[in-house]
């Protein structure tokens, strides 16, 4: 976890409620300005105390917050914050698994780049991206598996998917010194898939042979196919999720546009209960007032489907002030609410802006 949070000072990287009817009807009472929501993206560590943990989240629900991702299943930190009065929600890696059985045991599950690396032996950026390829015939069913064994858990409210994508194809700009690389033009090395089975599907498809186009880079129609398959698994696993009478939410790129750009992304063409983009703006050399654009992009383009949540990393902003902003312009352009990420605990000042809204 911790290379995690180091790549994320340098990186692109990954980065709902007890009903769907609830999460979903948020779209239409925040447009009243009735309700405008706080969760919070988590870490739960197994070493902090019933005494801390009641008292951290305690701490939460006084200042409004609704519901918390946790990054890992921990009884204690579920219960505890149940009790609270507090959604629970399993945020869980999705595409990217680097399971060291499943690699051993499957490493044909894994993408592969137009250069011809897989994520199983040669993972691009940091050794941990090692993301599944979406066309292989077993990696929707093993997916679906590994959603229900967390929904079907008494005290997991919802599912929350991150890594819901390919790799990142091209890194915001000002991150390319960190990596020696110039992405004016999407490199072999990080357009993905380009699996077999990736290739087979899309000629059996459309008729194309992947191989045998001159820029494959360019192809829309090659670039539509890979949206789909994402597109494909995640409905599948909302499916289940409404099976489960769970909602299923995920954290996804900025806007529509840069998704579709970065990270072949086209989450506003999901099944969800609700979205949360990660509108990191330092990610992107942006200043705070770049997240109001984005959130009015995205619900622009959602067109009331399911209500977005706006995702700020705490470390971008250099004073409260930056965050009570935030906060303004995701309300005024259309935001169900925020989402909070990028530290261990939330300070009593970050508390405190929050609670000023209420």
């Amino acid at each position: 976890m911790n290379k995690r949070r180091d790549f994320l000072k340098a990186t692109f990287a990954g980065i709902a409620a007890l009903q769907l009817q609830p999460l979903a009807s948020l779209a239409n009472s925040q447009s009243n300005g009735l309700l405008f929501d706080y969760w919070m993206w988590v870490r739960p560590d197994q070493k902090d105390s019933e005494t801390v943990l009641k008292n951290r989240y305690q701490s939460y629900r006084d200042v409004g917050v609704r519901g918390l991702f946790f990054e890992d299943y921990n009884k204690k930190h579920f219960q505890i914050a149940k009790e609270i009065g507090l959604e629970t929600h399993r945020w869980m890696w999705t595409m990217n698994r680097g399971e060291k059985d499943l690699l051993a045991q499957h490493p044909e599950y894994y993408a592969v780049s137009r250069s011809g690396k897989s994520c199983a032996t040669a993972p691009p950026y940091v050794d941990y991206y090692r993301f599944l390829c979406p066309s292989h015939p077993d990696v929707p069913k093993y997916l679906e598996e590994k959603s229900r064994e967390q929904l079907e858990k008494e005290d997991v409210d919802g599912l929350h998917l991150d890594y819901i994508r390919y790799p990142d194809v091209v890194l915001p700009v000002n991150l390319w010194k960190n990596y020696n690389l110039d992405q004016s033009a999407e490199l072999a090395d990080y357009d993905f898939c380009y699996s077999k089975y990736s290739k087979a599907t899309f000629l059996k498809e459309t008729g194309i042979d992947i191989d045998k186009v001159e820029r494959p880079d360019q192809s829309p129609s090659w670039r539509s196919f890979r949206y789909k398959q994402i597109n494909k698994i995640v409905n599948r696993i909302a499916d289940v999720a409404k099976k489960y009478d769970k909602p299923l939410t995920a954290a996804v790129f900025p806007t529509p546009d840069l998704a579709k750009r970065i990270v072949r992304q086209d989450w506003t063409n999901w099944k969800l209960s609700g979205v949360f983009p990660m509108i990191y703006h330092g990610f992107y050399s942006e200043p705070v007032s770049w997240i109001g654009t984005a959130v009015n992009e995205g619900v622009e383009a959602l067109n009331g489907k399911f209500p977005l949540y706006a995702g700020l990393y705490l470390p971008d902003f250099k004073a409260a002030e930056e965050i009570r902003q935030a906060i303004s312009l995701s309300k005024k352009n259309g935001a169900a609410g925020i989402s909070l990420f990028g530290e261990t605990d939330f300070t009593p000042a970050i508390l405190e802006v929050l609670k000023s809204f209420r």
